[in-house]
């Protein structure tokens, strides 16, 4: 049976803890994405490992966060390491119901405090001819930066994507500004979900009363349906940022 649309959902899970790092949050996190059904994930901070964390809490899994929701959900996955320190590493994740095939991640560090990459993962969904490239991204705090991150995204599209592949870059994009629709998307011919479907970007940060649009789901070869955030409860207390999903088909 050929998918005719997929759900794709971008959430910067905060390492799997409260907003204020108080509490461990993975299985009511799992839980939500759960009811969300997506048969695609961008997730971004997703903690490889942290032995401090696993011997601090009995509910923190001692497998990788990518793994654990994996299992969970029963997605294929993927991972990405962007920062390693003394007791771990995170970085961004992609999961996926149809087959998966990791292909690199894109170091996009501009800065020594900030490691930041890009997975490129190929998804396929059943009975399409062509695979979809995902790309899960995670930008810097300061728009110096980030145009920087924009131009080295650009640049590895360009060379690695081809023009007619169908293609989404998901994630979060720290641009309070607004400014990665014009720089990143336009450049790349690329639509953002939101904008397309409600004439603009939706907030999602912090996720308790959300004022900032960080997250972004852009599309190229592709047709979105629907674009929604995911608001309220639970969502509110599972991490900081909330989650953003659209719905995507083929032309």
């Amino acid at each position: 049976m050929t998918t005719t649309s997929f759900i794709l959902t971008s959430y910067n899970i905060h390492k799997g803890m409260s907003p204020l790092n108080r509490q461990v949050k993975m299985q009511g996190i799992a839980q939500a994405l759960e009811t969300v059904g997506a048969d695609i994930l961008c997730l971004q901070e997703v903690q490889g490992q942290n032995l401090k964390r696993n011997m601090q809490y009995n509910e923190y899994p001692n497998q990788s966060q990518h793994e654990w929701f994996g299992e969970f959900l029963d997605l294929e996955n993927s991972y990405g390491k962007n920062s390693e320190y003394e007791n771990g590493h995170h970085g961004n994740a992609v999961l996926s119901r149809f087959p998966l095939d990791p292909k690199h991640n894109v170091n996009i560090t501009v800065n020594r405090l900030e490691q930041r990459g890009v997975l490129h993962c190929e998804v396929q969904p059943i009975g399409w001819e062509r695979p979809v490239v995902v790309l899960c991204a995670h930008l810097n705090l300061f728009e110096r930066d980030r145009i920087k991150q924009y131009q080295a995204i650009s640049d590895y599209v360009k060379n690695e994507i081809a023009p007619d592949q169908p293609l989404i870059l998901a994630g979060d994009f720290n641009d309070w500004k607004k400014m990665s629709c014009d720089k990143l998307a336009t450049e790349l011919g690329m639509i953002e979900a939101f904008k397309h479907c409600h004439g603009k970007l939706l907030p999602t940060f912090p996720a308790k009363l959300p004022v900032l649009s960080l997250d972004r789901i852009y599309l190229r070869n592709l047709v979105v349906k629907n674009a929604w955030v995911h608001s309220g409860k639970p969502w509110s207390s599972l991490s900081d940022h909330l989650p953003i999903s659209a719905e995507l088909m083929l032309p």
